[in-house]
C-alpha cells in the first residue's frame, strides 16, 4: 500500500498484511481486520475475541473478561496500521512505542463471543509521534475510550 492511496471506506486490511505491517504477533496481537481506513485521518480495527486467547485463563477463569489494557492496546494497534498505511512502507514492520494514555474509561466489560470494534482518529502528528483518540465497542456499547500519544521508532 503506497501513502498516495486515495481514502477508501470500503478498503479492508486483513491479518496477513498487518503482520506485514506491524511486528504484533499471537499471543499479543489484538485485531484481525482493519477497515473504513483513510489515511492520515482514521480507521475501524475488528477483533474477534474469543475463549481461546491466553488471557482468559487468569481474567478470570470463572467470568472470562478482556482486560481493559487489551483494549487499549488494541486501539494502539490499529492506529499502528493506520500510521503504516499513511506513511507506506518505509514505516513497515517499525515499533510504535506508548508515550501516554490519557482519558481512558472502561465503560462495559468485552467477553468471548463479542466483537471488538475499534474506531480510532488522528488528532495529530509531529514527526514520529502521533495522538490520536479511540473508542471501542461491542455492538452499539461503548466499551472502552481513550486518548494515547505514541511514537514510531526504528528496531
Amino acid at each position: 500500500m503506497d501513502s498516495e492511496a486515495p481514502p477508501s471506506e470500503d478498503q479492508v486490511i486483513d491479518i496477513k498484511r498487518i503482520v506485514e505491517m506491524i511486528p504484533h504477533r499471537y499471543p499479543f496481537l489484538m485485531i484481525d481486520r482493519v477497515s473504513d481506513l483513510i489515511p492520515g485521518e482514521s480507521a475501524t480495527g475488528l477483533k474477534n475475541v474469543s475463549i481461546n486467547e491466553p488471557f482468559f485463563q487468569g481474567h478470570f477463569p470463572t467470568r472470562p473478561v478482556m482486560p481493559g489494557v487489551l483494549i487499549v492496546e488494541s486501539m494502539a494497534q490499529t492506529a499502528a496500521v493506520l500510521v503504516v498505511h499513511t506513511l507506506g512502507g518505509v514505516t513497515e514492520g517499525k515499533l510504535v512505542y506508548f508515550m501516554s494514555i490519557d482519558s481512558a474509561r472502561f465503560r462495559k466489560t468485552v467477553t468471548p463471543g463479542d466483537t471488538l470494534k475499534v474506531n480510532v482518529t488522528k488528532k495529530q502528528n509531529r514527526g514520529n509521534v502521533w495522538k490520536f483518540d479511540g473508542v471501542a465497542k461491542v455492538d452499539d456499547a461503548v466499551a472502552a475510550e481513550a486518548s494515547f500519544t505514541a511514537m514510531i521508532v526504528d528496531q
